[in-house]
């Protein structure tokens, strides 16, 4: 944070900087841009010039303090999560030297790409399309301290609705899409996601996230010749909704080159996550694609090399993560963990404040209640055996036909499920899809359990305790028995030789282990375990 950052206490000062900056002649203002144009503060003498002389030797001094005033929880909602500098300075480096008329930047903020891209390509149109008015005014400023304003178009608004007249020449979508989960996307723009993909002969997910919306609306925008290098959230490369955007890649955007960058290197400034950066050249169809990892900020330059990943292995692959990683060699003697156990993912309650004991279940008997895993931290709590249940909560697994409870017991359950069909308990699309509503339906005992999702590899815990575990957590269970010995030694295999890098990650740096995926994990087989218990 530059010390115009802290000399600018709230938004109607930002507001008051931009003006006296020159916002207010660059291009037309939209309505909302207007509104906060009026409630603008009186700014400290000097602060004007002080943040011109800054933003002149490219910092970015307003938007460090759109990024202060509004903290990240403030901004998630709109996806507002600017990128580092290193990383817009490499991303333009490598479309720098080609032929483009024009470059748009799908999710401005303060313009830190659409400048950067401005004063590398000289002579290229310039459209910047930001839909939070507040960025949009700084952007003006910058735009205008810095001298490209009459080159570029600011467009205040949603990038779904932008429409791009014919140019002759590339042009250049560079920028960082807005991030933001479909959880806080409206049912019009789902809609519209499904029918923009199905012109395109493509399927989509409502569960997708608004950067796979923005990478159809370049898909549609973009044409034969057009180029673009866009960084996002990696978890488009290995979940099923982000199905959309790996067809798009190995379609009408042509893609060329995947960059992975670890959250070491720190992509975003707010956000602990993978990033990738995507580049695409819209008709090149190359028969292979680079797919390279970058774990620090000093290997980003230049966006170049990587693994030769060939085209129909990647259409081939539903996760391609794994793909940027030099096949792994499987040791003599190894297999497939799956090959050894079933994992399975723990039964849904459908409502944990209901089937979880509490206040509500005190008259239950002990029969229909079961020590469980209701939470992945007392996984990791427990080390690598868990052996005292005492600290577990239990689960309320009541048997589907109620005939096979004792007639006390019964008269029991039968009032409980009077009070929990009263809190919810029978509706809801899990209860309503149960064979009886009231029936958890708890798996056995797993003679192993692990957690699959977190910022750390997953812990693998020998269950003596044997208890339970619902779906926060995933039951290892031997196809054939194995000794208690065997079974030992590979729960530590397990939590000592498991790294992140097997599963796939999400925005957040979370990692996440589906049970297929867990089930591919290499490990020694029972004559080799067996060797290792001996030791």
């Amino acid at each position: 944070m530059t010390a115009e950052t802290g000399l600018i206490r709230s938004e109607a000062e930002l507001v008051g900087v931009a003006l006296g900056l020159g916002a207010a002649s660059v291009g037309r203002w939209s309505t909302a841009e207007a509104k906060l144009r009026g409630s603008s503060a009186k700014v400290a003498d000097g602060l004007v010039d002080h943040v011109r002389e800054a933003i002149s030797v490219g910092l970015d001094p307003l938007g460090n303090a759109f990024c202060s005033l509004r903290r990240p929880a403030v901004r998630r909602p709109m996806g507002a999560t600017y990128t580092s500098a290193p990383i817009i300075d490499a991303m333009v480096a490598s479309v720098a030297r080609r032929p483009v008329v024009r470059v748009v930047d799908p999710g401005a903020g303060s313009g830190r790409f659409i400048l950067a891209a401005g004063q590398q390509l000289p002579d290229a149109r310039l459209v910047a399309v930001e839909i939070d008015p507040l960025a949009a005014i700084i952007l003006r400023a910058n735009l205008r301290v810095t001298g490209l304003d009459q080159r570029t178009t600011v467009f205040t608004g949603d990038y779904r609705e932008l429409r791009l007249p014919a140019v002759k020449g590339p042009t250049l979508f560079i920028g960082n899409p807005p991030y933001v989960r479909h959880h806080q996307i409206g049912p019009q723009w789902k809609a519209w996601l499904v029918d923009a993909s199905s012109k395109l002969g493509l399927r989509a997910s409502q569960l997708a996230g608004l950067h796979v919306h923005f990478m159809l609306a370049t898909a549609l925008l973009a044409r034969p010749g057009d180029l673009g290098v866009l960084i996002t959230s990696a978890e488009w490369l290995d979940v099923n909704y982000g199905s959309l955007s790996r067809s798009l890649f190995l379609g009408s955007l042509s893609g060329t080159a995947i960059h992975l960058i670890e959250p070491t290197a720190a992509p975003f400034e707010d956000a602990d996550t993978t990033a990738a950066i995507t580049c695409f050249e819209v008709g090149a169809k190359p028969r292979t694609i680079n797919l390279r990892r970058i774990e620090s900020a000093a290997s980003l330059h230049p966006l170049a090399g990587g693994l030769k990943v060939k085209r129909e292995v990647l259409q081939a692959s539903t996760r391609w993560t794994p793909l940027s990683r030099p096949p792994r060699e499987r040791p003599s003697g190894y297999v497939e963990l799956g090959e050894l156990c079933r994992v399975h993912r723990g039964q849904v309650t459908g409502a944990n404040k209901i089937w979880i004991e509490g206040q509500h279940s005190r008259i239950l008997p002990e029969s229909v209640l079961h020590r469980a895993i209701t939470k992945a931290r007392e996984l990791f709590a427990a080390g690598p055996v868990l052996a005292d249940p005492r600290a577990l909560k239990r689960v309320i697994d009541i048997p589907a036909d109620l005939d096979e409870l004792p007639a006390r017991e019964r008269k029991v359950v039968a009032a409980f499920l009077d009070v929990a069909r009263k809190m919810g308990g029978a509706e809801g699309f899990i209860a309503t899809h149960r064979k009886s509503w009231w029936s958890v339906g708890l798996h056995e005992p797993a003679p192993i359990l692990a957690t699959y999702m977190a910022r750390r590899p997953p812990a693998f815990v020998r269950n003596l305790a044997g208890v339970r575990h619902i779906n926060i957590a995933h039951g290892i269970y031997p196809r054939v028995p194995l000794p208690d010995h065997v079974l030992d030694a590979l729960a530590r295999f397990l939590s000592s030789g498991t790294s992140v890098d097997s599963g796939r990650t999400y925005a957040g740096g979370l990692t996440k282990f589906e049970p297929k995926e867990m089930e591919r994990l290499l490990v020694p087989s029972p004559d080799l375990l067996q060797g290792a218990a001996a030791e």
